[in-house]
């Protein structure tokens, strides 16, 4: 079995579900008492929310590439950034680094695609949302993304930083959401599906919830590294 790399904490609310569905995975493929191979570099998110705010890109990325370096050394044969938003500057990272790291949107895009997915609404944080870092990468699948209007964007990405990050679940919220997607169905046709492009979304609205199909970025992204760590191949 690989060693898996966890470039995490941006927040630790959807880290945790990293950890928790890697492990799930490993002893649902291999039973018994295996886990997963797991090597958790845990950054500090208020500083690397600080400087998303700011628009200091670079120094994030080159701040991540340091910890993503550490991981490399401490001998992982992958790494999973344990967030969309900062596969804004995977680039930057992937540069520093000699080992791969598995692109959420890749991960996402391979399972939509074999599902049939033709066209999905994106949320996400308001960086993910607004530009095309993951976007274009979804849409050289063939898979047409639609996006919030600036109003909605703002309510979406409020929900995230101000309750979701910090573990709070509110029902108002859900239905918040709830309403957006529904707005979005009604406005663009033939719209199938949804993509939780944001790692802490799927904490709050779940398949249960809505009549699309449901993409959560971050169950993909694990699955993903399942296939690599425990087949060595993709699926």
């Amino acid at each position: 079995m690989k060693t898996i790399g966890l470039l995490g904490s941006m927040s630790w609310e959807s880290t945790q579900t990293y950890y928790q569905l890697l492990n799930e995975g490993v002893k649902e493929k291999l039973g018994g008492l295996h886990s997963a191979k797991i090597i958790l570099f845990s950054v500090d998110f208020d500083t690397i929310e600080k400087l998303q705010r700011e628009s200091k890109w670079i120094d994030a990325g080159n701040l991540l590439a340091q910890n993503a370096k550490s991981l490399e050394l401490a001998g992982v044969d992958f790494i999973l950034i344990c967030t969309n938003t900062m596969h804004k500057v995977i680039d930057i990272i992937q540069k520093n680094i000699n080992i791969p790291i598995v692109h959420i949107a890749d991960a996402t895009s391979k399972i939509m695609k074999k599902e049939g997915a033709r066209k999905s609404i994106l949320l996400g944080t308001r960086f993910t949302m607004q530009e095309d870092f993951n976007k274009k990468v979804i849409e050289s699948y063939g898979i047409q993304v639609v996006t919030p209007s600036q109003k909605q964007i703002e309510i979406i990405d409020k929900i995230i930083f101000h309750e979701l990050v910090l573990g709070k679940i509110n029902p108002q919220s859900k239905k918040e959401y709830i309403a957006i997607l529904n707005e979005l169905c009604i406005m663009h046709k033939d719209i199938d599906s949804v993509i939780l492009g944001c790692t802490e979304i799927g904490l709050l609205i779940n398949q249960n919830d809505i009549n699309l199909k449901i993409f959560d970025t971050t169950v993909l992204h694990v699955k993903e590294a399942l296939n690599l760590a425990i087949y060595n191949k993709e699926k």
